[in-house]
């Protein structure tokens, strides 16, 4: 990890600069790989699915017989604990539902709000060195909430063509059985787009690499929607003197280990924080099945110090992770500094994990510092809030000649006119 002693304000925006590669051309290789998928359909994909997954898949759909001998394949322990995080997501996503308010702003003008859900939603479920089916439960879970009439998964297979099995399990529980055998960028075009055996949605979500990050923001400029910009993992941690060194130590790998572009950011209080929890980083990284990819994942990572509690936040504001975590015992006082993050851990004992597993709080959040305006995943992400307005004869009388008035001073007469041919018919009626 690179250190820095209380940096200047001015140094900040150099130092928190994210592990990155040249986005012009990963920006030419997803356009070229969109366009080709938008114009030749399957055939495309299963050509990118060979050279990119090492696989030649002749049907993209799973069928019931693979999704029946997947779940045969999921132990007993495994079933529980999915079962107690899908209860966890379910419960506060569920109370995340708004009651219709209806507002009678001026006598006889009522507005409400309505959420209705997007009727096709996209899931992208990573599936390489790191199967993701905690996402989709995510993402799975907010959706049949809001009512999706259909939901579209796609997800890498292996070199043998086949889904892991935990992945087809999920969705078998959640109901979902529309599950498809592609990944990055011709899955993110598939779904914006259409093909034979890929049906178009209205929205995408899940997070990904760099390539389908782009992806998913290229689709977007075409009318697509999709949740946020989702790139590689990070988190960063608060560390006091109330922290535990070796929590925090295990905190900072949970997040390398995810891949090599994943970074991870230590804002500590003292030097001497920095160096408890650095050597408890080399006793644990040891013991890692991923050491190597947390390794260099650490190579792209900080350690700041910094005594001030007001400056250390502003620079985490400044940072806006992904993923905060405050290891410290006044942790909710200091969340109270709190403006950018995606999703925030308070305490010693609120690891991250938590949050990406079985907490309950969704795990697909915003990185690469758009948690300054993006928010996660959430039930509304699944929504469209359309707005209504009911006006009655007293209501148009009441707010008639404000409209007829702006109207006018915009140059929009035609508005007025739409005002002022009802007041008229109103008036003929009261004589």
């Amino acid at each position: 990890m690179k250190l820095f002693i209380e940096p200047q304000q001015q140094e900040w925006d150099n130092i928190l600069k994210r592990p990155t590669i040249d986005l012009s051309s990963i920006q030419n290789v997803v356009t070229t790989i969109v366009e080709d998928v938008k114009t030749n359909g399957d055939l495309a994909i299963k050509k990118y699915t060979q050279q990119f997954d090492g696989v030649l898949i002749d049907e993209l759909a799973v069928t019931q017989q693979e999704m029946d001998i997947a779940c045969a394949q999921i132990d007993e322990e495994l079933k529980t604990a999915i079962a107690v995080a899908k209860e966890n997501i379910w419960k506060f996503h569920s109370t995340q539902k708004e009651s219709i308010i209806k507002i009678e702003t001026s006598t006889g003008v009522l507005c409400w709000r309505e959420s209705i859900a997007i009727e096709k939603v996209g899931l992208y479920i990573p599936g390489g060195i790191a199967p993701l089916f905690s996402t989709l439960l995510m993402l799975g879970i907010p959706a049949l909430i809001a009512g999706c009439k259909e939901i579209i998964v796609c997800t890498p297979p292996d070199k043998l063509g086949n889904i892991h099995p935990a992945i087809l399990y999920v969705a078998n529980i959640l109901g979902i059985k529309k599950i498809f055998k592609l990944g990055g960028v011709q899955a993110i075009a598939a779904m914006a787009f259409g093909t034979k055996s890929i049906p178009k949605v209205h929205k995408i979500f899940g997070p990904g690499n760099q390539y389908v990050t782009v992806a998913k923001q290229l689709i977007n400029s075409k009318g697509v929607a999709i949740d946020m910009p989702a790139g590689p993992s990070e988190v960063a941690i608060y560390a006091d003197d109330t922290c535990v060194p070796k929590f925090v130590a295990a905190d900072l790998l949970s997040q390398a280990e995810h891949g090599v572009d994943s970074q991870v950011v230590l804002v500590a209080r003292t030097n001497q924080i920095v160096e408890e929890i650095k050597d408890c980083l080399q006793e644990q990284i040891k013991l890692l099945p991923r050491k190597d990819i947390a390794q260099q994942a650490l190579q792209n990572s900080l350690a700041i110090v910094i005594i001030d509690a007001n400056k250390a936040f502003d620079l985490l504001n400044e940072y806006a992770p992904e993923h905060l975590i405050i290891s410290s015992d006044a942790a909710e006082q200091l969340a109270e500094k709190i403006v950018n993050a995606g999703s925030v851990f308070l305490g010693n004992y609120s690891p991250e994990s938590a949050g990406d597993y079985a907490s309950g709080t969704n795990h697909t959040l915003p990185t690469n510092g758009f948690a300054n305006a993006y928010s996660g995943v959430s039930l509304d992400s699944f929504y469209k809030k359309i707005t209504f307005q009911k006006i009655n004869k007293t209501g148009l009388k009441n707010i008639g000649k404000t409209v007829e008035v702006m109207a006018e001073h915009e140059g929009l007469q035609a508005h007025k006119n739409a005002i002022s041919i009802r007041l008229q018919e109103i008036d003929n009626n009261e004589i």
